[in-house]
């Protein structure tokens, strides 16, 4: 995100100070194609608590990231793997691997929003 304003810079500014926080409940953040037409974003923390805490933040609200990445509620797709701490999430991408106007080929940079967002909520608290 590229502040716009005075406001919009305190903001950003302030979400780059709590995002160091975020490694205390995440071990990885990613993002990367599933194919030319979804992107994934997965989260991965280093226990059950961490996974517990991803839920209390209200990270796994497909709403959240309807909002983020400016798609619909119901194209979201939020898959939780207790087994591994993970949180997997798809959704459409905006232009087709490749295409013309595609900006990340590979989705791979696309996870900044989200750690922007985490950066804010609870999980970025001390």
């Amino acid at each position: 995100m590229i502040p716009r304003d005075a406001a919009a810079a305190d903001a950003w500014e302030q979400a780059v100070r709590r995002a160091p926080n975020l490694v205390r409940h995440l071990r990885l953040v990613r993002s990367k194609d599933a194919g030319p037409f979804v992107l994934t974003v997965d989260l991965f923390a280093h226990d059950a608590e961490g996974l517990a805490r991803l839920r209390d933040a209200g990270v796994l609200v497909p709403g959240l990231w309807a909002e983020l990445y400016a798609v619909e509620v119901d194209d979201v797709e939020v898959h939780v793997v207790e087994s591994v701490y993970a949180v997997k999430v798809s959704f459409p991408r905006p232009v087709a691997s490749g295409d013309l106007h595609d900006r990340d080929i590979t989705g791979g940079q696309q996870y900044a929003s989200v750690v922007e967002a985490l950066a804010r909520s609870p999980l970025g608290d001390r």
